[in-house]
């Protein structure tokens, strides 16, 4: 390995731990209660070392939304590899949704977020490769529906614009995962989270099915 290469390596590997660092204290005590002081703890860095690889914390933060937003383009991905026609694919894709937002909750408060989070006076490498990361996850989506209209397993006569579509299913969907989330009635017939949101998929999926 040249100098150039292992150096490259390394400053890598310390963007990284900077990352892990923060992440454990962004959600344990909430990132506006987190300071570079405390990342710089986690990470067992100096305080002015952070700011050679991130220009202030929200930077950092950034970061970790584009960790988030790689790991949902994975679970998109694997959910369009399994699918062996566009309606499942597009199914598949709801339920890797799902599963993002149990079995990664921290990432998924983290995407949901991105919407309020303040971006950088001016876009850097960091913040177009976060929205590249989003295009490529609503692209899953749109080849999914795009398949289903080509196999014929969802109706050309409900998806108009595919784009459109792939987000009107991700907010439905995200706003009913929310909706469970969120504090539950005392009524006691109150459907259980899970099943509310295989039923939301299920419905959604069929509304667009021939």
């Amino acid at each position: 390995m040249t100098v150039r290469r292992r150096r490259a390596k390394e400053k890598q590997e310390r963007h990284d731990e900077i990352l892990d660092a923060a992440e454990l204290t962004f959600f344990d005590k909430g990132y506006e209660q987190t300071s570079m002081d405390d990342i710089a703890r986690a990470a067992q860095l100096s305080r002015a070392l952070l700011y050679v690889y991130f220009k202030d914390k929200a930077a950092i933060m950034r970061g970790v939304m584009l960790r988030a937003a790689q790991s949902l383009q994975r679970r998109f991905e694997a959910a369009l590899e399994a699918g062996k026609t566009g309606v499942a694919q597009i199914e598949g894709i709801g339920h890797a949704y799902h599963a993002f937002s149990v079995d990664e909750a921290n990432y998924f408060d983290v995407l949901t977020s991105m919407a309020t989070f303040p971006g950088p006076d001016e876009s850097d490498s960091q913040l177009l490769a976060l929205d590249h990361c989003r295009e490529c996850v609503n692209d899953l989506m749109v080849k999914a529906l795009r398949n289903g209209l080509s196999d014929g397993s969802l109706s050309e006569t409900y998806i108009k614009d595919p784009l459109q579509t792939a987000f009107y299913l991700q907010g439905a969907l995200h706003g009913v995962i929310m909706q469970t989330r969120s504090a539950k009635s005392s009524q006691t017939d109150y459907p259980q989270g899970g099943e509310l949101i295989k039923y939301t998929i299920s419905m959604l999926t069929n509304s667009i099915e021939p």
